[in-house]
This record gives structure tokens, C-alpha cells and sequence, in this order.
């Protein structure tokens, strides 16, 4: 398991728990959260913030905590599931100053042209499923294609792995072109309001403001574009892959639809804190998807040929 506020989880991790829970020590974490998070009983006693942070702390780190930290520490699992509930309720209200699109656009726009020599990019976009336990009602709509229930997210981030947009709502059979029309980026990018390109998958619709890569690329510009295409996209690919070690409560929430959503918008906002502070990530497990093909191939590809011609051709 891995949480970006520890180097060794395993063990540091559950040194923090059994500080804050022994009473003969001082506690020296200064939580920012007490109005959200206070006035979970225990025993007669109510925990302290510091207690509730490190409960909800190690669920997101493996997601099977809720039984561990009963047994360990004389908690109900009920206690937990109200402490655990209390935080990431509370992460989400930071999810609009830890989560902007974009973000630093200028700084942004260089790092991602650095990277591949591609120009005028303000993001890449994919979707990544995080799978729930069958919901009791609409279960069929939580069903994807390889037949598991499932959340699909869809993740904008930069140069530098900071998640810059989540949409953290749609059921597992919704595919990815779907999730992206509806989603605010899409209307507010389709109006003019952001000034650059997103770069996206073949599971997206080639559009003027969200270029794919050729389907067929014929040798010369057109590999070439794929072939720097695909190192930008890499970027988003291997934020999702931190994302997922960090928190290993998103290899299998056992929560309600709503409650997963909530979870894993919570789970961003810590990301973007740990990789801001630089804090040490766990290795990567990249998983590999081949990307459903958009139905609906429209008006980007005159964009896209452009962009080929110009900055690919040599």
C-alpha cells in the first residue's frame, strides 16, 4: 500500500496510528480540517482530529482498513466508517483549490512542448475505471466491458502529473466519449474559453479542441505525430498509475456509487498535495487499456493535419 504523507506505509504508518492513540505522547500533526471533521465518540470520548485523519489516512493508503483498524485499535467498524466519511467529505471541499484546469498554462504549455515538441497543449485526457461493489439499484449501468462494476473517471492533468480536472460520476458502461461531451472542460473548451489543444486517445472523438492520434498513420509526419502523441499521453497514463498506488483503496471500493465518487475525488486532492510537496511515490503499474474507437470521427482532423504539417514534417 502506499500514501504520500509516509516513505515506508507499512510500517511508519502504522507507527503514526499507534502514536495517536497512545495518549502518554505528544501529537504534532496540526490538522486544518477541525470544523469538518471533530465529534466522533469513542468509548465515551471523542476522537481528536488528529485520530480521525490518521483512521481515514491508512483506508485510502489500503482500503481494507476499516476491519484492520477495529481490530488493531478497539475501533467499531462503524467509528471508522464515520471518520473515514468526515475526511473525504472535507477533502471535497478543497477539490476547487487543489484541482484547477488548467493549471500555470503558460509554464504548462512549454514543460508539454519540451517533452514531445508538441505545440499549444493545455492537457492530455483518459478515463480510468475504479471498481465498486454491485449497487443495489441501477446495477447494469455499473457493468463495464470487461464485465466489473465500476466508476469511470475521466482525468485531465499536466507536465508535471498534477491532476488538473476529475470528473468522478459515471457509471462503468459509460463510455469514455461520453463522459468527456458532458463534462464542463468539453463545453467551456468547445466555446473558445481555454486557448490550446487537449490531447486524448483513440477512445475520443478527433475534435478542433481534442486532437486523437491518426488511426492508420502513413510513414513520415503522421508517425511522427503519433509517435510524440503518445509520449504526451503518457503523461496522463502514468499520473493515473500514481494516483492508484498511492491509493490502493481505488483497486476495489466496497462502498455505495455515491460514496466511491466522493472517495475518489477526496483521493485526487491528496494527490495533487503530495505532488506538490514533492512527496515520494511508490513504483508504478501502469495498466495497459486499448482504448474503445470513438463512433463519431468529426471535424478535429483538419485541425490535426495541420499541426502534422507544420510541426512533423521535418
Amino acid at each position: 500500500m502506499a500514501c504520500p504523507f509516509v516513505y515506508d506505509v507499512v510500517d511508519e504508518g502504522a507507527a503514526l496510528l499507534r502514536r495517536e492513540f497512545n495518549p502518554r505522547r505528544d501529537r504534532m500533526i496540526r490538522p486544518r480540517l477541525d470544523l469538518h471533521i471533530t465529534n466522533i465518540t469513542h468509548r465515551g470520548q471523542a476522537l481528536t482530529s488528529e485520530q480521525i485523519l490518521c483512521v481515514a489516512f491508512c483506508f485510502f493508503a489500503n482500503g481494507s482498513f476499516l476491519h484492520n483498524v477495529g481490530d488493531a485499535e478497539h475501533l467499531s467498524k462503524a467509528i471508522v466508517c464515520r471518520a473515514v466519511r468526515k475526511v473525504y467529505l472535507a477533502l471535497k471541499r478543497f477539490l476547487h483549490i487543489f484541482v484547477k484546469f488548467p493549471s500555470h498554462k503558460g509554464a504548462m504549455k512549454e514543460e508539454l512542448h519540451r517533452i514531445a515538441g508538441f505545440p499549444n497543449v493545455i492537457g492530455c485526457v483518459d478515463g480510468t475505471h475504479i471498481p465498486i461493489r454491485a449497487p443495489s439499484e441501477n446495477e447494469g449501468d455499473y457493468v463495464n466491458r470487461k464485465s466489473i462494476h465500476s466508476i469511470n473517471v475521466q482525468i485531465i492533468c499536466d507536465a508535471s502529473h498534477l491532476i488538473t480536472n476529475v470528473e468522478a460520476k459515471w457509471p462503468g458502461s459509460v463510455h469514455d466519449s461520453r463522459v468527456y461531451r458532458e463534462s464542463t472542460v468539453s463545453h467551456r473548451m468547445e466555446r473558445g474559453k481555454y486557448d490550446g489543444y487537449l490531447l486524448g486517445d483513440r477512445g475520443y472523438p478527433c475534435r478542433p479542441t481534442l486532437l486523437t492520434p491518426y488511426p492508420d498513420p502513413e510513414p513520415g509526419p503522421q508517425q511522427r505525430f503519433n509517435v510524440a502523441h503518445c509520449r504526451m499521453r503518457a503523461r496522463v497514463e502514468m499520473t493515473i498509475g500514481l494516483l492508484k498506488a498511492r491509493f490502493q483503496c481505488l483497486c476495489h471500493l466496497r462502498v455505495t456509487p455515491e460514496r466511491a465518487c466522493d472517495i475518489i475525488v477526496a483521493c485526487v486532492v491528496l494527490h495533487n498535495i503530495a505532488t506538490i510537496r514533492g512527496e515520494q511515490h511508490p513504483a508504478l503499474q501502469i495498466e495497459a487499456e486499448d482504448p474503445i474507437p470513438a463512433a463519431d470521427m468529426q471535424d478535429g482532423r483538419a485541425v490535426r493535419d495541420v499541426i502534422c504539417h507544420n510541426h512533423f514534417a521535418v
